[in-house]
């Protein structure tokens, strides 16, 4: 399958390391005009370094807002006002027990986790379903399905956006622009890395084998018994974002390495 996205605009939020920003690469790779985002403006000129390294002489740039916030989105729309291609990637993760988790927690995880996607997707859908053509990307988890105990805060955003995208691509029906969900399970981000760096130094042993031992301790049904790797997850995003994942809507796209023990995706 030949994946060509030239001439469409992407934006990726939260991409200047992780899945982000190998989907941002992934999809310049495809040929697509790629617009990262992240928080910081460092970050996101680091970012925007790494996809012309990645693949030169591709059309990227960066709009550094935060997406928490409805300020925020506007700065990120008013430099990409009409993209072809929307993935909402970012979010934030972090266990908690669940009596400590205060309100402003939980309006903070809410905020970022679904209302970036929310307001994002209000803006854009509209001109997307007006030209034919469009693809929106939710970033979900298999948390949102094994709501994880020691991350309820974390697992309640995660489904909420599974719910907001079947419901956006019932939306859209008809009209060209897709809406799908991708359901990563561990996956070996920067973010991730850090929590596995204490384990590994203490067991004397690679991040990579502190990965494996962590994903088989606390993910037993995983079938891959490894995280999968951010390049892995940004292969199935580069996908729902192509023309050739036309028929493919509503889908909650599991690249879970089979921790959720079901035979229906």
């Amino acid at each position: 399958m030949q994946i060509d996205l030239s001439g469409k605009t992407a934006i990726v939020t939260g991409s200047t390391a992780g899945i982000g920003l190998a989907a941002a690469i992934g999809l310049a790779r495809a040929g697509a005009r790629v617009v990262v985002n992240g928080r910081d403006s460092d970050r996101v000129e680091t970012a925007i370094r790494a996809v012309l390294d990645a693949v030169p002489r591709s059309d990227v740039s960066g709009v550094a807002s935060d997406l928490a916030t409805a300020e925020g989105c506007d700065k990120l729309l008013q430099a990409v006002p009409e993209p072809d291609i929307l993935v909402n990637n970012v979010g934030i993760f972090g266990p908690k027990p669940f009596f400590e988790v205060d309100d402003e927690t939980w309006e903070k995880f809410f905020q970022l986790n679904v209302m970036s996607g929310v307001r994002l997707a209000r803006a854009t859908m509209k001109g997307m379903m007006e030209r034919g053509f469009g693809r929106v990307v939710f970033l979900s988890s298999e948390s949102a399905l094994n709501i994880p105990a020691d991350m309820i805060h974390y697992g309640f955003t995660k489904t909420a956006v599974l719910s907001l995208s079947r419901g956006l691509a019932k939306l859209a029906a008809g009209t060209g622009v897709t809406v799908n969900s991708v359901l990563p399970g561990p996956t070996m981000s920067e973010g991730v890395k850090g929590m596995l760096k204490e384990m590994a130094e203490e067991q004397g042993v690679s991040i990579e084998e502190a990965g494996k031992a962590f994903v088989q301790s606390e993910r037993p049904s995983s079938i891959l018994q490894r995280p999968a790797t951010v390049e892995e997850v940004a292969n199935m995003i580069v996908y729902a974002c192509s023309k050739e994942a036309s028929a493919t809507t509503g889908g909650a796209l599991r690249v879970d390495g089979g921790v959720v023990d079901s035979i229906v995706p």
